[in-house]
């Protein structure tokens, strides 16, 4: 192993990198809460906390998140935008979400509203990080087309329940991540959880169903060698 003393963006943590980016991975890839990967890392001898695997997932989550949007292809030219509903403290707030054909993650924002001005946020952070697309497919909700008709005026927008699975698709994983979190605790934690989540864990579903056995384990080997790429990236400093 390594000694811990090369890794200069792991200054400061007590156990060495290679537990840290087992730990994260585990709760970002599976559906797994904090004391469930605390008991995945006693099973191999490894006494943490789950509140240390808490502090890891939010410092270094974000940072590997970072590295996979920096780093992925480029994004595809249609895109599907969809907002779900979801619930923090009692209180409704909705969940905007961007995917292209693809099924990549693009942008997602936790917002109170479900207004014209709320899209126009959401759009308006999204094309100024992705660009603009050739094809905006969404559902009927009126406030894309008010938002399109002032940030891209040009833009084909498909207004379709029907059209819109594949956004509609990509909020499971969230789904299934809320239940177990026993819900959002604050519209940042949502997000800076979420923001994370959609880069890491669509890194690790390369679209199996699509795939022969044989191609999904080659994009697999190459799943993990960009992964083995960000955390030496990130380990590095």
């Amino acid at each position: 192993m390594t000694k811990r003393k090369n890794y200069t963006g792991f200054k400061g943590h007590r156990f060495p990198p290679e537990i840290i980016e087992s730990a994260v991975w585990l709760y970002f890839r599976f559906s797994l809460s904090l004391r469930d990967v605390e008991d995945f890392q006693a099973q191999r001898g490894i006494i943490v906390s789950h509140e240390s695997v808490r502090f890891w997932v939010a410092k270094f989550g974000r940072q590997y998140a970072k590295s996979i949007r920096r780093n992925r292809p480029q994004v595809g030219d249609k895109w599907h935008l969809d907002e779900v509903v979801i619930g923090i403290c009692g209180k409704k707030h909705w969940l905007w979400r961007a995917v292209d054909q693809h099924g990549n993650s693009l942008e997602l924002l936790v917002q109170r509203r479900r207004n014209p001005q709320a899209a126009k946020r959401f759009m308006r952070k999204l094309m100024k990080q992705s660009g603009v697309p050739r094809v905006m497919i969404t559902d009927k909700l009126r406030s894309y087309g008010a938002a399109k008709r002032d940030l891209a005026p040009g833009l084909e927008h498909r207004s379709h329940k029907g059209l819109n699975n594949c956004a509609e698709v990509s909020h499971k994983p969230t789904r299934r991540r809320e239940r177990i979190m026993g819900r959002f605790k604050s519209p940042g934690q949502a997000q800076q959880f979420l923001s994370a989540h959609d880069q890491i864990n669509v890194l690790f579903r390369p679209r199996r169903h699509r795939l022969k056995a044989i191609f999904y384990r080659h994009a697999r080997s190459d799943t993990f060698a960009i992964w083995n790429d960000i955390t030496r990236e990130i380990a590095a400093g």
